[in-house]
């Protein structure tokens, strides 16, 4: 088998053992990635010199006996993480000149557990968006079909792990965009609880919303990643402090007896039957493998999308402030004044999309619209996060789908955001809950692939883990690969 359709567990036992070297693993795929992502623009800045050191320094510490969980293994960052001395742009005109002085300390975290920084990955501009298809530096391609939006705002993360580029990959989920750019790429994505992986060096969009975590090929790996990526920071001021588990350890416990909760709010209106079959394909080989389904019910998640697309974008506003043309980022030139200086610098640096939601959420935010529009959308928040307080009485995870669609076609939806936005319909609840769940391969509908969502209660990804490893035991639809990535 090829060296990149092994998963990052495979991979570390064929460098312990000497089947190949790191130097020589990182080479093979950044030689994938210069014949490929010209298909698919799913990095912004590979980093070929950087990463062949890194491995030349792998390599060496492990011939002195030196382990670490994920030495040599070579992953991509999403390029809304601080990278030191490298361009982190957020897929923004805004921050094209931008080079990072410090680490994120989730880039800290895996490069202290021995992953090999391979490149950045593309993204909506801020990760404001469901297709990839804002960011200034072009659409990303679906490996899958090329005429096709590999979702967002993840999507380059996800591009480059289900064409194999890398081994895996951060991403960050805000509203689902971890989970649906995974599913509609055919790989694995966790987004763990809210706190649980630290912010801090992560750019900002909605800071009581977003969340960093991995984008594998299996629950395996994503386990690997997340026990690098998870633990309190201090300069996280929404850190968790409870200790980390080890996220690997229950994988091989078998799932029988788990209850699982079938939200029928997910199976109304809006979803495709093609996709809908593919989730209860899924949810019979849960129930073959002894977990135990029934129905429950999740009443105020139809007011989900219209609460989050007030809180995110006010959110938003308060955040992209910051970029003004006077202190870093883009500025424009020969200003008048300070007046001048401002408008240009913010509407040359900024897209579409972002522009829109920074006006949604100023508005939202002004005076006489802030009890109507922010305080009632928190107000919603809470309903909906009770009732998934009241759901885990009952059962121990929720299960659903993660779009209502595959992939859908580039430039089809991004002039109508209502219904762009309308893709996070059953992915948004369980940020506005801050609570942890994944998407796994579970099938393909007219060869495009299709994800089962799994919700755990707070601080439990090792049972969504545990879950998605035993499925992915049964399955093998972790395991496709797309024509297109085929060398």
């Amino acid at each position: 088998m090829a060296m990149h359709n092994n998963t990052i567990v495979e991979l570390l036992a064929a460098l312990k053992s000497g089947e190949f070297s790191s130097k020589e693993l990182t080479r093979h795929y950044i030689e994938r990635i210069k014949v490929l992502d010209s298909l698919y623009n799913a990095f912004i800045t590979p980093l070929e010199e950087q990463a062949l050191q890194a491995a030349e320094q792998a390599d060496a510490d492990r011939a002195r006996g030196k382990e670490l969980p994920l030495g040599g293994i070579p992953i991509a960052h999403k390029d809304i993480f601080c990278t030191r001395g490298i361009k982190s742009t957020c897929g923004s005109r805004m921050l094209d000149n931008f080079i990072s002085p410090y680490d994120a300390t989730v880039v800290e975290n895996l490069t202290a557990a021995g992953a090999i920084l391979i490149g950045k990955t593309n993204m909506d501009e801020f990760a404001m968006g469901s297709s990839s298809e804002t960011s200034f530096y072009g659409p990303v391609k679906n490996p899958w079909d090329l005429e096709r939006v590999p979702g967002g705002s993840s999507g380059g993360s996800a591009t480059a792990v289900a064409a194999r580029m890398c081994a895996g990959a951060t991403g960050t989920d805000t509203g689902g965009s971890i989970r649906q750019p995974a599913s509609l790429c055919g790989i694995s994505g966790l987004k763990p609880t809210y706190g649980r992986v630290s912010r801090w060096g992560m750019v900002a969009f909605a800071s009581s919303l977003d969340q960093a975590g991995p984008m594998t090929q299996t629950a395996a790996d994503a386990a690997l990643m997340l026990n690098a990526m998870a633990g309190h920071d201090a300069k996280d001021s929404t850190s968790i402090t409870d200790p980390v588990p080890d996220y690997s350890a229950r994988l091989n416990d078998k799932i029988c007896g788990i209850k699982l909760g079938l939200c029928k709010e997910y199976f109304e209106d809006g979803l495709d039957a093609n996709v809908q079959q593919c989730v209860m394909d899924a949810v019979l080989v849960l129930e073959k493998m002894g977990a135990r389904i029934s129905e429950v019910s999740l009443p105020n998640t139809r007011q989900s999308v219209p609460a989050y697309y007030v809180i995110a974008p006010a959110e938003c506003s308060a955040n992209l402030a910051r970029y003004d043309g006077v202190r870093f980022g883009h500025r424009c030139e020969n200003p008048v004044d300070l007046g001048d200086l401002y408008r240009r610098s913010r509407s040359e640096g900024f897209g579409a999309e972002v522009k829109r939601r920074i006006m949604i959420g100023t508005f939202a935010l002004s005076a006489g619209y802030y009890d109507a529009y922010y305080r009632k959308a928190q107000q919603i928040r809470r309903l909906i996060k009770n009732d998934f307080v009241n759901v885990f009485e009952e059962v121990d995870m929720i299960i659903g789908p993660i779009a209502p669609s595959t992939a859908f076609r580039l430039g089809e939806k991004i002039g109508d955001p209502v219904t762009m936005y309308l893709q996070d319909i059953f992915t948004i609840a369980s940020n506005l809950a801050g609570l942890p769940a994944a998407s796994f391969p579970a099938g393909f509908v007219d060869g495009l692939p299709i994800g089962i969502q799994v919700i755990g209660n707070y601080l439990d990804e090792a049972s969504i883990l545990q879950l998605g490893h035993q499925f992915q035991l049964q399955t093998d639809w972790h395991k496709r690969t797309p024509a297109s990535a085929e060398l």
